[in-house]
Parts: structure tokens; C-alpha cells; sequence
């Protein structure tokens, strides 16, 4: 076995020559030999390698340099390592991090010229990286652009590995930088390919030290490792045992009965078995398994009901294993606020107080980025200090620059400034195309000044607003019916059939093949939950439950029993807009860099 600096060549400590197999029903043993066993990790080739890109996606981002080493038994049989120009300007932050400029790449080889050497380097060999699937994602990626077949070559992720054989006492993570502090390698990562890939190769010859005891001294075996489930997820499995097949929620608890981890599932016993083997890699999830003591199942009539009901217990228990909607009550608004010259407000309540709202925002930032798209549009004063009629003060630079009509001295009257207020208020809820044309208008303008930058930072904005206002027309349309009773065929020729009250999950129930509707759905009413709405477009529930209410309504098949009301979207509401805005970022990325993608 080698020493964590790759000096001496690992080599499995089998002592036997040979391996025999007795047969117990009196055949004759078979005496086998080392070729049965796989292939010794010593005679594995491994090509060791890393990338720099310009990003974090595949699909948007390049490669900006490639480093790989040759390794077998230990020894290092070869490096390539070279800049490569990604084609694009790479991003100051991703400088910072790797020391690579535009100047270096200038006169370094295109990607198209490189690749083939690469692929030449790794024929045969066992692919290793550290993060595996970014690196062999850009790999694939190029292949793709280039018109090659993507590599077949195994691939075995140090990261990976070192999460099945190191324990929390260990390290306290698993990054490349930590693990080579752990190791004492010889080899430290510096964010340039050849660095981390010799860095790397240290980390894989450390772990393959240690993967004598548990039992793997194969390419095979240790190919079977990486895929097997951990010791927790194999001790844990008898907790499946009781979960009912059916449609429903189920809750992983730990000793205290607190929740650590909310899913849901057409078929919970099947789901919940899943996570107890090899197809589980999650390494969150893996650690939330080690942890977890029992699962709580909770059934449900239908998969909508299930869906909701996820939603719910994830926003009430905020299990510390979820990563989405735990903390619905975050989201912020956009409000045009009640005063004599009202302003747009970002807030985080909603209020009876007849104002109107536009959300919700997952963040403050697309909040700001939707108001300045308004702003645009219309000339509401931005300041936020309180203006009345009497207020007497010096006007800020955008009264000079025609973007405000300085109510604060007097120069506008409140009549004349409802005008903007009640344009505001219909971009908001009614007719998205006049801070359409203003903002698009503003883009051709800078467009045809050669101002990309500035462009795509407006279309950015604009994309926020029509989204949000697009998504809170579709939801409002929806929570102003009082009761809407729909039905979608269920399994065994059943109805699935749902009670919804101001955009809410009332009731959920399943009628049976040949029953009556009219007396089922009565029934199924009057059991239903009583629902008080409060202010707002999203009265009853957050906007992710009636979204996904709205999600299902939508499937073909589902037929509408009963409706209190009109349900209807604006005429000149966000939603006609969406296509034009998807259509601005479809393909962009196969456009120059600076050249953008205009809106129409």
C-alpha cells in the first residue's frame, strides 16, 4: 500500500496464491485463480484530472484549463496539463478563485483542439476527479459540442469515496482542500487543474490504504463499494417494514420523535424502501438515515392531498433535512402603500388594508428588481420618507431628470399624481404591458448604444416582474372562488375528488367506480374544512399549495363539478407576455457573449 504521498506502490495484502471452492453436495472443489477475483487495484491505470471552468453549469459555461495524471500502482506514469480558451471573458469572482486571466488564455488552444489529446490521454484508464459529476459533466458537455461520443471509461469519485470510509471525527467535511490536511499530502490544492489533480491523486492513494479493510481490493470491488449502500442505510431498512402501500406523506424522526426529514409518495412503502439502497447517494440524506430511528407514514385519500399535506408539515416543522418550503413566511411584497403620494414598498406582510400587492418575491432582490422595472414605466417617487400635501422640501437629481414629478415641492398635486398611482396599480394586477414597452423600449435604446451589460440587466428585471406578476394573476383568479369542487379519474375506475375553498385544500376523497356523484360529492362538502380567507392575492394557503392545486386542475382529465363564481385571468395580463420573455433566455448562451438576446 502506498503512503499518503504515493511513495511506495499499493499493493492488496493477500497472502494466498490461489482461491479454492468446495462445493458441499460432494462435487469435486474448484481451485480458481486471481483473474476470478477482478482485476488487482495495483494493475489499474487511473487518469487523475480536474477542470477550471468559466462557471458552475455545463450547459453556460467552459472549460478554462485541464490537468490529469497517469497513475498505475502508485507510480506516475504521465501529466497533460494545459490553459484552454474558453472563448468568453471569464468572470472576475472566477479570477479571484483561480488566478486565470483573460490574458492568459488569450494564445492558449480552443477546446476543440484539446479535446482529442485528452481523449487519447484517458483511453483505457479509470477516470478519478474529486466532485465527479462536475468535471465528467463538462467532459460529456464538450464531447457533445464537438461531435464525440461521450467517454466510456469507468469513473470513481474521491469525494465519494471519502464519505463512505472517513467518519465526522475524521474530517469535518469532505473537500479536496480538508482531505489533503487530513492526509498530510505532499500535494496541496490551489484551484489550478494540475495542482488539485496531483493533490487529488495523493487523496486516492490515501483512500485506497484504507479500503484493504473494507474488504476491497478490485477495480470490481471497488467499482461495487461506491454504489453499495452505507452500513447506516443497511441497518436501517427495517424500518420500511410497516409502511403501508399507499398514496401519502411519510416523516423520518429521530429518538425524540422530532422531524428530520418530510416526503411524499404515490407508493409510500416503495419510496421509503428506496432510501435504503444504492440508489440513494444523497450525502445529506444519507447522514439524515443515520440519524433517523423510526418513519411515520400518514396516509392519504389522493396524490393532491398527499402533495399539499407535504407542503403543510414542511412549513410547520421545518425539518432540518429539507431544503425547499420551509420557511414560506420569508417571501416578501411588492406594495403600493396608502398615502397621499403613495410609493412602492417592499414588505413582508400582507394587510387588510386595501393596497395593492404584487407577489410573492423569494427575496428581497427580485422584489427591488421588479419595482425598479415599474419604476420605469412609471414616474412614482422613489424616496421614502412620508409626503403630504403641505410637505416642502428640496427634490432629489431624478425630479431633474424627468423621473419624478417632485411632489415633495409642490410641483405635482395629488390629482395628477393619482395618474400614476392608478397606472402603478393596473401594471400590477391588470395590464403588464406598459412596463413592458417601457422597460423593452429602454433595452433598444441601449442596445443600439452598444451597451449590452446594461441591456441584459434590464431584461433580467423585466423578466422578474412579468413572471411574478404572471404567477399572482394566475393564483388570485383562483383564491377569489369561494368553492370550486373538481373531479380527475383515480385508479380501478374510481374518481379522485377535491373540495377547494379561496385557492385551499378543503376536502380530499376518492368515489368509488359506479357511485352516484351528486350524494358523494354533498357529502364530501359538507365534511369539508371551513375556510376563513384573510387579505392579499393568496388568502387561505401559501402560494405553493394553491400553485400546485392550480398544477393539478390543469392536467388533462380533470373535469370541473362545481364553480361559486367566474373564474378568469385579466385580458392584458402578464401571462401573454411569458412566451416572449422564455423566448429572450431560450438559446441565448449559443449567441456571442456580448451579443445578448433582444426581446420582440
Amino acid at each position: 500500500m502506498a503512503t499518503t504521498g504515493g511513495a511506495r506502490p499499493y499493493r492488496p495484502t493477500l497472502r494466498a496464491m490461489s482461491v479454492v471452492t468446495f462445493n458441499v453436495s460432494g462435487v469435486e472443489p474448484v481451485q480458481g485463480t486471481f483473474d476470478d477475483l477482478g482485476t488487482p487495484l495495483h494493475e489499474v491505470t487511473f487518469v487523475v484530472f480536474d477542470l477550471e471552468t468559466t462557471g458552475g453549469s455545463a450547459r453556460e459555461h467552459a472549460i478554462t484549463e485541464i490537468g490529469a495524471v497517469k497513475v498505475r500502482g502508485g507510480e506516475r506514469l504521465g501529466e497533460l496539463a494545459t490553459l484552454v480558451d474558453p472563448g468568453t471573458p471569464i468572470p472576475p469572482f472566477i479570477t479571484v478563485l483561480t488566478g486565470i486571466t483573460d490574458a492568459m488564455v488569450t494564445a492558449a488552444p480552443k477546446i476543440a483542439s484539446v479535446l482529442p489529446t485528452f481523449l487519447e490521454f484517458i483511453r483505457g484508464a479509470v477516470l478519478v476527479a474529486h466532485n465527479a459529476p462536475f468535471d465528467v459533466g463538462f467532459l460529456k458537455a464538450a464531447c457533445a459540442e464537438l461531435g464525440y461520443p461521450p467517454p466510456a471509461n469507468p469513473v470513481v469519485d474521491t469525494a465519494d469515496l471519502a464519505r463512505r470510509m472517513l467518519t465526522r471525527d475524521e474530517t469535518p467535511d469532505c473537500k479536496l482542500a480538508t482531505l489533503a490536511r487530513v492526509f498530510r499530502t505532499p500535494n496541496q490544492p490551489c484551484h489550478r487543474a494540475l495542482a488539485d489533480a496531483r493533490a487529488t491523486v495523493d487523496v486516492l492513494h490515501a483512500l485506497l490504504e484504507r479500503a484493504g479493510a473494507f474488504g476491497v481490493h478490485t477495480l470490481e470491488e471497488l467499482t461495487a463499494f461506491a454504489r453499495a449502500p452505507s452500513p447506516q442505510q443497511q441497518r436501517k431498512r427495517h424500518l420500511a417494514e410497516a409502511v403501508p402501500r399507499a398514496p401519502g406523506v411519510y416523516v423520518f424522526e429521530d429518538a425524540r420523535g422530532e422531524p428530520l426529514y418530510v416526503g411524499k409518495s404515490a407508493n409510500l412503502r416503495n419510496r421509503v424502501r428506496s432510501y435504503f439502497t444504492a440508489a440513494e447517494t444523497r450525502p445529506r440524506i444519507r447522514e439524515m438515515i443515520g440519524i433517523a430511528e423510526r418513519v411515520r407514514p400518514i396516509v392519504c385519500a389522493t396524490a393532491l392531498e398527499a402533495e399539499v399535506r407535504e407542503l403543510r408539515l414542511i412549513a410547520a416543522a421545518k425539518p432540518r433535512y429539507n431544503r425547499r418550503s420551509r420557511f414560506p413566511e420569508r417571501v416578501v411584497w411588492l406594495k403600493l402603500t396608502d398615502e397621499p403620494f403613495p410609493r412602492l414598498a417592499i414588505v413582508r406582510e400582507v394587510k387588510d388594508d386595501g393596497c395593492a400587492y404584487l407577489g410573492p418575491f423569494g427575496g428581497t432582490r427580485a422584489a427591488d428588481d421588479a419595482r425598479t422595472a415599474i419604476h420605469e414605466a412609471v414616474p412614482l417617487r422613489r424616496c421614502s420618507e412620508r409626503i403630504g400635501v403641505r410637505t416642502r422640501r428640496p427634490a432629489c437629481a431624478l425630479a431633474g431628470l424627468g423621473r419624478c414629478g417632485a411632489p415633495c415641492e409642490g410641483r405635482e398635486t395629488p390629482e395628477a399624481y393619482a395618474r400614476h398611482v392608478t397606472a402603478a396599480r393596473r401594471a400590477m394586477t391588470e395590464d403588464a404591458g406598459i412596463v413592458y414597452a417601457a422597460v423593452k423600449a429602454r433595452m433598444d435604446r441601449l442596445a443600439a448604444e452598444q451597451r449590452y451589460e446594461e441591456a441584459a440587466v434590464d431584461r433580467d428585471r423585466l423578466a422578474v416582474f412579468v413572471r411574478v406578476a404572471a404567477r399572482m394573476q394566475r393564483l388570485a383568479a383562483l383564491t377569489r372562488i369561494p368553492q370550486l369542487v373538481a373531479a380527475a379519474p383515480g385508479a380501478d375506475g374510481g374518481w379522485d375528488v377535491h373540495v377547494i375553498r379561496h385557492g385551499r385544500l378543503a376536502a380530499a376523497g376518492v368515489m368509488p367506480r359506479g357511485a352516484h356523484p351528486v350524494p358523494y360529492v354533498e357529502a364530501l362538502v359538507a365534511t369539508a374544512e371551513t375556510v376563513v380567507p384573510g387579505p392579499g392575492p393568496t388568502p387561505a394557503a401559501s402560494a405553493e399549495e394553491t400553485e400546485c392545486i392550480l398544477r393539478w386542475l390543469e392536467t388533462p382529465g380533470v373535469r370541473l363539478a362545481q364553480v361559486d363564481g367566474s373564474w378568469s385571468l385579466p385580458v392584458n395580463g402578464a401571462g401573454r407576455l411569458l412566451a416572449r420573455i422564455e423566448l429572450a433566455y431560450q438559446g441565448r448562451d449559443e449567441r456571442p457573449a456580448r451579443e445578448g438576446r433582444p426581446l420582440r
